[in-house]
């Protein structure tokens, strides 16, 4: 019997240390970073979309007014234009923000057809309701975006 116990705990041994051998020590991933290239390409596509959101109560105002054909300039031109931008930055951020980036691109567009089509109609509420969804569509989209180092052209406002 004593020699079966002897024999059981060798095997559990070898059992054990062939398991921890195994295993191999988990190394810690570094949280992904921004390249120096893709934080270029975010800030140099940023600037519009900052525009654009700096624009809004132009926006509001136009359809207030129901001034239906500067509406269609105004989301076929710079909302557009910001729409297109988001488009070129969705592949340089994070994978993690990339799915999250794409849906929220596609909310805006579907807000600006809602706009299109209420501004055809002579429809005010679905035009600011939809006015609503797009701004709102682009401030989830800027808070995906890295932290930029400021440039005159993002602190001001303007374009450059």
């Amino acid at each position: 019997m004593a020699r079966q116990r002897t024999f059981i705990s060798l095997i559990l041994v070898l059992i054990t240390t062939f398991l921890v051998g195994c295993g191999s020590p988990t190394e810690a991933v570094p949280p992904p970073v921004y390249t120096p290239a893709q934080l270029e390409k975010i800030q140099k596509y940023a600037t519009d979309i900052y525009a654009v959101r700096d624009r809004a109560a132009e926006l509001q105002s136009l359809i207030e007014n129901r001034d239906w054909i500067k509406v269609g300039n105004f989301i076929h031109g710079p909302m557009a234009e910001a729409r297109y931008d988001m488009n070129y930055i969705v592949p340089n951020l994070l994978p993690s923000e990339q799915s999250k980036a794409r849906q929220i691109t596609r909310d805006l567009f579907n807000s600006l057809v809602k706009i299109d089509q209420a501004a055809s109609d002579g429809n005010q509420r679905v035009a600011l309701n939809s006015y609503d969804a797009a701004y709102a569509s682009i401030e989830k989209f800027l808070d995906l975006l890295p932290e930029l180092p400021q440039t005159p052209a993002l602190e001001s406002g303007e374009e450059g």
